[in-house]
């Protein structure tokens, strides 16, 4: 009984640690900020999917700073009519850890 237990304990004690392994900050953030209401990683919504930012901007040496000002700012015109207003919700650290997520979609 006592090593059906300890059995338990284990496998609980293992999926909690993998639960919390695959947390993703930049993604946690994003639905925490509402970016997830105009953006999905793999589809357009009202903005861009995230997949198509990361390939838009990859190799571009500047485009962490350009992403970060225009989700502190925010833009029109890259994507379309439609402006991408500035979100207030995120500090500039906050807003870091977003766009490193946001240029890692594949």
């Amino acid at each position: 009984m006592k090593r059906n237990l300890m059995m338990v304990g284990v496998i609980a004690a293992s999926a909690f640690a993998s639960s919390a392994a695959l947390a993703d900050p930049g993604l946690d953030l994003a639905k925490a900020k509402n970016c997830m209401a105009c953006h999905a990683v793999a589809t357009k919504l009202v903005g861009p999917a995230y997949k198509d930012v990361a390939a838009k901007y990859a190799g571009q040496k500047d485009a962490e700073a350009k992403l970060v000002a225009k989700v502190m700012k925010g833009g029109s015109g890259v994507w379309g009519a439609i402006p991408m207003p500035a979100n207030p919700q995120v500090n500039e650290a906050e807003t870091k850890t977003l766009v490193k997520w946001v240029l890692a979609q594949k």
